[in-house]
C-alpha cells in the first residue's frame, strides 16, 4: 500500500479514475444490455436475472427471500418484479410447505422458453460489449481483481 495516499481524505486522481471508471462501465454495460433485451424480447435485465436464477435452480424454484438477495433487489422490489413476471405467465409463486410465511418463485414453461431465447441475446451482448475487448490474460486479471472484492463466486452462468 502506498504510504503517501491519505486514506482519510479525498480520493486522488488515480483512485477517482479507477472508481469512476468502474461505475461508468457498469452503468453503460447494464443500460446497453437492458436495452437489447427489452428491444428483442420485451424483457428487462432484472427480469432476465430472475429467470436465470430460476432456470438454473433445482426444479426451477427458489425461495423469494433467497432470490431477492441473489438479484440484488429489496424484497419489495422483487415482489413488484415477480408480480409483473407472474402476470406475464413467466413465473408462478407457490407457498413453501415447510414455512407458511415463505413462498417460492417457480419458472414456467413460457418463462423457460423466453429465457432460452433471451440468453443468446444477453451472452452475445456481454461478449461484444465486454469480453471481446480484452485478451485472455486481461480477463484472468480482471477476474482475480473482482474476486478480491467479494470472494466466493456463485458459479452461476450468464
Amino acid at each position: 500500500m502506498d504510504a503517501t495516499i491519505d486514506r482519510g481524505g479525498r480520493l486522488d486522481e488515480r483512485e477517482l479514475g479507477a472508481w469512476r471508471g468502474l461505475l461508468r462501465a457498469h452503468s453503460q454495460l447494464t443500460r446497453a444490455l437492458d436495452a437489447e433485451l427489452a428491444s428483442e424480447h420485451g424483457l428487462s435485465l432484472s427480469s432476465y436475472e430472475v429467470l436465470l436464477f430460476l432456470a438454473d435452480a433445482p426444479d426451477g424454484r427458489v425461495r423469494m427471500a433467497e432470490l431477492a438477495a441473489s438479484v440484488l433487489l429489496s424484497r419489495s422490489g422483487l415482489t413488484r418484479l415477480a408480480d409483473r413476471l407472474e402476470a406475464s405467465g413467466l413465473i408462478r409463486r407457490e407457498r413453501c410447505p415447510s414455512d407458511l410465511r415463505g413462498a417460492h418463485a417457480v419458472i414456467t414453461a413460457a418463462g423457460r422458453q423466453l429465457f432460452g431465447a433471451a440468453r443468446g441475446t444477453h451472452l452475445a451482448g456481454v461478449r461484444r460489449r465486454f469480453l471481446d475487448r480484452y485478451s485472455e490474460a486481461e480477463l484472468a486479471t480482471l477476474g482475480g481483481l473482482w474476486e478480491r472484492l467479494e470472494p466466493g463466486d456463485d458459479g452461476r452462468a450468464c
